[in-house]
């Protein structure tokens, strides 16, 4: 069994107070023997408006986020996914949302650029985000080995479409890492049945981690990180604010569920997906 970790915060818009933010958390969750961690969504920074992002995006595989996410994996030997970061593209006026994951040497082994962008409309609240007008969408999904198992890599907005998932159980997922930052509407109304539903079709452990709190632009974003059994039983989980949720993930128990309950092998119905 291995202990695993999801981060909580409530990030704003000062990058060094959110980096050491994230190094007392990491240490908090690698004390209570955490071997894999997850941080947030937006982690570094979260400033008024999208378009800020832009000043803190970062060259591919250098600049001082990338740097504290490989000094940390370093530095506690453990396996990190590096919540988001902005990432510099071709486009002088967009940047892709990235998530690395980094072993325990401090090596960069994969990078998921977010697929899905989060461009709606909030009647309720009458909240409006378009994530595309700042952020080039990603074209392929990522299942990594790891110690743990088949690690996959998904963002927020990347829960609510089932069919990416499905292809990352076709590439061999157990384990799925998703960095999140849901809004407190969206949050109350579908995080959990969202995270235990991605858990109970794929027959895998969900770690999902979120930004829960209240931010200097007006956004108040959901938390209730949690770490999610195969069977959708939700093994720890906390409300808003910052912390740390810890819970173990046995591959055995996984395996065992997979082959008393084969639904996996009873799927009748491909999704074509494109690579």
């Amino acid at each position: 069994m291995t202990m695993v970790a999801a981060i909580q915060m409530a990030s704003g818009p000062n990058v060094q107070a959110n980096l050491d933010q994230a190094e007392r958390l990491i240490a908090e969750a690698v004390a209570q023997s955490a071997a894999l961690i997850v941080l947030p969504e937006n982690f570094s920074f979260m400033g008024k408006t999208d378009f800020e992002h832009m000043n803190v995006a970062e060259e591919d595989g250098e600049g001082v986020v990338q740097k504290f996410l490989s000094e940390q994996a370093k530095k506690h030997g453990i396996w990190l996914v590096g919540g988001t970061v902005p990432l510099k593209s071709e486009d002088a006026n967009k940047l892709f949302s990235s998530c690395m994951l980094f072993n325990d040497q401090g090596e960069r082994v994969a990078r998921y650029d977010k697929i899905h962008l989060f461009d709606v409309h909030l009647e309720e609240s009458n909240e409006s985000y378009t994530e595309s007008e700042t952020t080039i969408a990603g074209d392929h999904t990522v299942v990594v080995d790891t110690p743990f198992g088949k690690l996959g890599l998904a963002i927020c907005y990347d829960l609510r479409f089932p069919e990416m998932f499905r292809k990352m159980v076709n590439q061999g997922m157990e384990i799925c890492a998703i960095p999140s930052m849901f809004t407190a509407i969206t949050g109350k109304a579908h995080w959990e049945v969202l995270v235990r539903a991605r858990a109970i079709e794929n027959l895998c452990y969900v770690i999902a981690a979120g930004q829960g709190g209240y931010h200097v632009s007006g956004r108040e974003t959901h938390g209730n990180s949690a770490v999610v059994s195969p069977w959708g039983m939700v093994l720890n989980h906390m409300g808003k604010g910052a912390g740390v949720v810890t819970a173990k993930v046995d591959l055995q128990y996984l395996k065992t569920t997979r082959e008393h309950f084969p639904a996996l092998e009873h799927r009748r119905l491909a999704c074509q997906i494109s690579d």
